[in-house]
């Protein structure tokens, strides 16, 4: 479909009314922020106009309140930008909602190939049998997280899925009486949130949204199949990381492990329940009434109460029961409704989604160390034994300590949640809690730690009920990651293991952390490089690997357009599942809705589809692979060289708002792995890295070091094969219009005053040198004129949200710019720069 008619029907069903209802908006009257609405376009032109001229945040808001808004004492002036900020904040719910609202004729005029279209093309190349193979045997798994990149309470939820409604409806009254509520109503979390509590808010999307998009797209899924049509409910799968992963969140316990476990469990019930009282209303019929009736008791019992269980089985022999007698007896009728019913307890059984368990690498070497200390075998550490005594010891000893004897903390805490995995899959169902997530693997010991602690402690001594999976997110643990798996396949126990885990391994690579450690250009190609390495292992060993991405929401951490990532993996790389986290904004802006999520989660499965057929395969030539090596290692020494400059850590702490990450109401987990007061990279999370970098508008982790490495190569006379590989390699190109998006949500005219800082402006100019020249060589390798040129709905997306919050972002930097002064109202300016964060972080959805 042609972009300029896209990009009409944007500007037509989105910008236009988007200013419709917000000028709506501004002029409705809230408790305490009378007339300041009017205020908000006049402060947007001088927050740009002043920008463009090169004035500092600072003066830019001391005019206004002179000029415009006639503030002369400071309580006026701080009150006056916490207001602005709620009004902020509340645009970009009110925009979500417009645009979510549009996605549907956005749908239509867009170019995305559909399942249709591959049954298609299947058909005409005479492969419709191998596509169904693939399908038959093929998923997609999406991985929800408590990782906070976008938030709202359950209460904002309602009213953004209302507003949607309405604008879809054009109730401009409605609309004006749900405004004032979203006006009066706090976006914020009164209380930092439990895991508990993200969990809920997950749910949230579970119940009201995925419940019925993926059993409506599984139904689509078999009708689109010709002949027999598709028997596959692990197809869509999808996984839960709220309340599992303990990563560096102490307030993960093995108590709120289980509690959120039920909380997915009797949710499920609850939705099984609504389906069956809207059967028993339509299938009265004699025996039929009965087996409904019964189940729905069952049902029901199992909902509001924890320990009442019911197996997915004892819903599906009577469910199956009333398909054969509506088909012998009744006709047939309301069969659709049964079969859609069935479907949804063969793919989401008792459990709902998967939750999974996450811990670091560190936490068990502790605890195995813990052990060998109790049992006399060492003194200090493990290193006191050879590899191979430790690996005999782990493999063959019972090495089991009881609980009562660990005095209390992590390693104890470590024991109680992988005891407590039996009872876990014994309410949720075994597949409703199967998955162990190692972080910071580094070698074979990460692995084979969880294997002996799961086989001491956990739900069957002679049968490990658990896919262990290492996490490899460092530059090191990339590079050795295939030597760590020949050895762990050459250990006959884990290999026989294996074989009872269906022949396959999961293996997981982290984007975000992996960034952090090697720059954006780095880590993209080094995974890319680790999976063909790991493939090739897995194949030597007859074993399938499984590929679990850890993505976040911009492409700094893994984001960007997923269906373009995974259409764009070489023919060397495994294709058997597609595994990806998705979190925050991710979840509610390409998953929120059914419709948001039927698309989207069908684009995945489009991508799995598209490499199977043949002519589809991606090769990338030696000498591609020999340039986008050489760009990845000029690009990773730039990019360490900043990493190891001495304002490096000093310019984040003091020039942005990374410190504020920990004390905002986000989420519960800290900002940092360590509770260490000197701040140490390696201990800094990814999201508070990335996010600090996005609110000042610079975000480096996407870009720093392209600029560089495409200069060096172009320089060197080989902008023809720079070009060559952007046009041929669809990998490349992914990266580079990934990297764009980074880039065009770039405002270094925010800190240009920077630029004169005695202490940081040599680094700030540094930053904006690299800015300067990815943005020239992005365009000249791809002959775009501007940033994003073929994609200019995305583009004018982006641009919008970015004009939105433009006068919080101003506001943050007098905040940031008052406090470096010492002014006496620390506490309030501390206060604007945390809740100026909020509304930043929502506005930043169009990264996957």
């Amino acid at each position: 479909m042609n972009n300029s008619l896209r990009l009409t029907e944007f500007k037509r069903t989105v910008e236009n009314r988007f200013n419709v209802y917000n000028s709506i908006f501004l002029n409705l009257p809230f408790r305490k922020i009378h007339n300041t609405g009017m205020l908000i376009p006049l402060l947007f032109r001088a927050c740009e106009e002043g920008i463009e001229a090169g004035k500092n945040p600072e003066a830019i808001l001391d005019d206004f309140f002179a000029t415009n808004a006639r503030l002369e004492n400071d309580d006026d002036k701080l009150s006056f930008m916490f207001r602005i900020i709620q009004y902020v904040e509340r645009q970009v719910v009110l925009y979500d909602s417009i645009e979510d609202s549009s996605f549907r004729k956005m749908r239509l005029l867009s170019n995305d190939i559909t399942l249709h279209d591959i049954v298609h093309i299947a058909e005409n190349r005479g492969q419709l049998n191998i596509l169904k193979s693939k399908l038959e045997d093929f998923s997609a798994r999406l991985v929800l997280t408590a990782h906070p990149t976008q938030f709202y309470p359950p209460s904002v939820l309602e009213i953004i899925s209302r507003l949607r409604q309405l604008i879809d409806e054009n109730n401009l009254n409605e609309i004006e009486m749900l405004l004032q509520q979203l006006g009066l109503t706090s976006l914020m979390n009164r209380e930092k949130p439990t895991p508990v509590d993200e969990a809920k808010n997950i749910i949230y999307y579970l119940r009201s949204v995925y419940y019925r998009a993926v059993g409506d797209l599984y139904s689509h899924i078999k009708k689109i199949i010709p002949g027999n049509g598709l028997d596959n409910p692990d197809i869509i799968k999808l996984g839960f990381w709220a309340g599992g992963d303990r990563d560096g969140n102490p307030f993960v316990t093995a108590d709120i492990t289980l509690e959120v476990a039920d909380e997915l469990r009797m949710t499920l019930m609850k939705c099984y329940y609504g389906d069956l009282k809207a059967l028993s209303r339509k299938l009265t019929f004699p025996l039929i009434d009965e087996l409904i009736t019964e189940i729905r008791l069952k049902v029901y019992n199992a909902m509001f109460n924890a320990g009442e269980l019911i197996t997915h089985e004892e819903i599906l022999a009577p469910l199956r029961e009333v398909r054969t007698l509506l088909v012998d007896r009744y006709n047939s009728i309301y069969l659709d409704d049964v079969e859609s019913l069935i479907d949804k307890v063969r793919i989401f059984r008792t459990h709902f989604a998967v939750l999974d368990i996450r811990q670091d690498h560190s936490v068990h070497k502790k605890t195995i160390e813990y052990i060998l200390k109790k049992k006399g075998i060492i003194n200090q550490g493990a290193d006191e034994v050879s590899a191979d005594r430790l690996l005999s010891l782990l493999l063959t000893e019972n090495l089991r300590v009881d609980l009562k004897d660990f005095e209390d903390g992590i390693e104890k805490e470590t024991i109680k949640t992988i005891m407590q995995l039996a009872e876990i899959q014994k309410r949720n169902g075994e597949e409703g809690c199967c998955r162990y997530i190692i972080s910071n693997a580094e070698d074979e010991f990460a692995v084979m730690f969880v294997y002996a602690l799961l086989k001491w402690y956990g739900p069957d001594s002679e049968r490990i009920t658990f896919d262990i999976i290492p996490l490899y997110e460092t530059m090191s643990g990339m590079k050795t990651s295939a030597d760590t798996m020949r050895k762990l396949f050459s250990i006959p126990e884990y290999r026989k293991h294996i074989s009872g885990r269906k022949e396959r391994q999961t293996i997981m690579l982290g984007f975000s952390d992996g960034t952090k450690d090697g720059g954006y250009l780095k880590a993209n190609w080094s995974i890319f490089k680790t999976k063909e390495d790991l493939t090739a292992v897995c194949g030597e060993h007859g074993i399938k690997p499984v590929f679990f991405d850890g993505r976040g929401g911009p492409p700094a951490r893994g984001g960007g357009k997923t269906q373009r990532f995974y259409a764009a993996q070489s023919n060397r790389i495994a294709n058997h599942e597609i595994q990806l986290t998705i979190q925050g904004q991710t979840i509610t802006s390409i998953y929120g809705t059914e419709e948001h999520f039927s698309h989207n989660f069908e684009q995945l499965l489009v991508a799995g589809m598209t490499n199977c057929l043949s002519g589809k395969d991606n090769v990338i030539s030696e000498d591609s692979r020999a340039l986008i090596e050489e760009l990845s290692e000029i690009s990773y020494e730039s990019y360490t060289s900043l990493k190891n400059h001495e304002m490096f850590v000093p310019y984040l702490e003091n020039r942005s708002p990374l410190k504020y990450y920990g004390k905002a109401k986000i989420g519960s987990r800290p900002a940092k792995r360590t509770k260490a007061e000197k701040l140490d990279l390696k201990d800094l999370r990814a999201i508070p890295f990335v996010g600090s970098w996005s609110q000042i508008k610079q975000n480096v982790p996407g870009y720093y070091g392209i600029g560089t490495a495409l200069r060096r190569l172009a320089d060197s006379g080989r902008l023809e094969e720079l070009k060559k590989a952007f046009q041929e390699v669809p990998f490349f190109r992914a990266l580079i219009l990934n990297s764009m998006m980074s880039l065009i949500k770039c405002n270094f005219g925010l800190t240009k005053y920077l630029a004169e800082d005695p202490e940081y402006g040599g680094f700030w100019k540094m930053l904006n040198d690299e800015y300067e020249l990815s943005t020239e060589m992005t365009l000249l390798i791809s002959g775009y004129s501007t940033l994003m040129e073929k994609e200019p709905v995305t583009r004018s997306s982006i641009l919008i949200r970015e004009r939105i919050v433009l006068p919080l972002l101003v506001i943050q930097q007098y905040a940031l710019m008052k406090l470096e002064s010492g002014d006496e109202n620390r506490e309030v300016y501390e206060k604007i720069i945390e809740r100026s964060m909020y509304g930043n972080i929502n506005a930043n959805r169009n990264s996957a």
